[in-house]
C-alpha cells in the first residue's frame, strides 16, 4: 500500500465519494459493499445503475470527476465505457460497477456478494471541502 500525505483523503471517503457522486447523477440504487475480506484484489465495490446509456455516461462521468477533484487520480482502468452497458472503473483499493439497469438485474452483483456487508453512506452529501 502506497503511503499517503495527511491532507489526502482517506479510502472511505473516496469510496463514498463515488457513491454520492453516482447519486447525484440519479443513479439507481448506488451502493457500497465491502469485499475485502475475501476478494483479495480490491476492498470495496460500488455499484449503481442508469435507466439508459446516456445515463451511465453520465453517472461514469461523474464519478470520475468528483473521486479526481478529490484525490488527484483517475481509475487505474476503465472498461465498458464504449458500449455502457457494464462500465468498470478500477481504482485500485475500490471498483466501481456502473449498470445498465438490465446489465445490473440480470448480472446481480448484490445478490452474489449478498453475504458481505454493506457500507452506510448518505446519499447527496459530498464533502464540499475536499471537492473545492
Amino acid at each position: 500500500m502506497t503511503q499517503h500525505s495527511s491532507s489526502e483523503p482517506d479510502l472511505m471517503s473516496l469510496v463514498r465519494c463515488a457513491a454520492a457522486a453516482a447519486d447525484e447523477k440519479k443513479a439507481n440504487e448506488p451502493l457500497i459493499i465491502d469485499v475485502g475480506d475475501v476478494f483479495a484484489v480490491s476492498d470495496y465495490f460500488v455499484i449503481a445503475s442508469g435507466s439508459s446509456t446516456r445515463q451511465v455516461h453520465a453517472i461514469v462521468h461523474g464519478i470520475e470527476e468528483d473521486v479526481r477533484r478529490m484525490s488527484g487520480r483517475g481509475p487505474v482502468r476503465i472498461e465498458g465505457v464504449d458500449e455502457r452497458e457494464w462500465v468498470l472503473m478500477d481504482y485500485g483499493a475500490f471498483i466501481v460497477h456502473v449498470f445498465n439497469q438490465e446489465q445490473r438485474d440480470f448480472y446481480q452483483l448484490e445478490r452474489l456478494w449478498g453475504d458481505r456487508p454493506r457500507v452506510a453512506w448518505e446519499p447527496n452529501v459530498r464533502p464540499e471541502a475536499e471537492l473545492a
